[in-house]
């Protein structure tokens, strides 16, 4: 299942984020761990000191990713209309859900403030980024002035996450395509008109 040259603290941690999305953090034991890495017991205990701190290196990992592949779409080339365009309609597993947004749902994990930091610090970075967009989009003229770039980029995040709960409760990619549809018509840049 993973790479031959992989470290084995690496497929612990590879396999521990596969769990916690699947199963969340208390249906994610020690043995399942070690099953799915293929690692030996006591593995685990030689590379971290228990499963919280295994988990944590899982999150903030997951973390890292969805941070990279969103910088990737955000930082593209494009205005700033298409580039979160491009974030809204990259490709995503919809109802597999989002690995950060599904971490909210867990209690474990929103108790431990350790845990949830990584969590809240990706967020907080989406919003930010996507904030900082929506205001170069206003200074270009491309989107109103009135509009609050914080604001919208809380509608951005609550859109996508939202969408992930919708399409897996109706089992079909449908519900969060139409959200998506829905914001990016609400954004949309202006004509402007010329009086003939």
């Amino acid at each position: 299942m993973y790479s031959a040259g992989m470290s084995t603290s690496d497929r612990l941690i590879e396999a521990t984020r596969e769990l916690l999305w699947e199963r969340g953090y208390v249906g994610t034991s020690p043995k399942a761990i070690l099953e799915r890495a293929g690692a030996g017991q006591g593995s685990m205990y030689h590379h971290f000191r228990g499963k919280p701190d295994l988990a944590l290196a899982a999150i903030r990992r997951t973390a890292e990713e969805m941070r990279a592949t969103a910088a990737g779409v955000l930082d593209g080339s494009g205005t700033p209309y298409e580039r979160i365009e491009a974030y809204l309609r990259r490709e995503r597993d919809v109802l597999r859900g989002c690995p950060v947004g599904r971490l909210t749902m867990d209690p474990d994990v929103i108790a431990s403030d350790e845990l949830r930091a990584p969590v809240d610090e990706t967020l907080d970075w989406l919003r930010e980024r996507l904030a900082g967009i929506v205001e170069e989009g206003k200074e270009q003229g491309q989107f109103a002035a009135g509009l609050d770039g914080e604001s919208i980029a809380a509608a951005i995040v609550a859109t996508v996450q939202g969408g992930y709960v919708l399409a897996r409760a109706s089992g079909s990619p449908a519900a969060f395509d139409a959200g998506v549809r829905g914001l990016l018509s609400l954004l949309a840049p202006r004509e402007t008109t010329r009086a003939s």
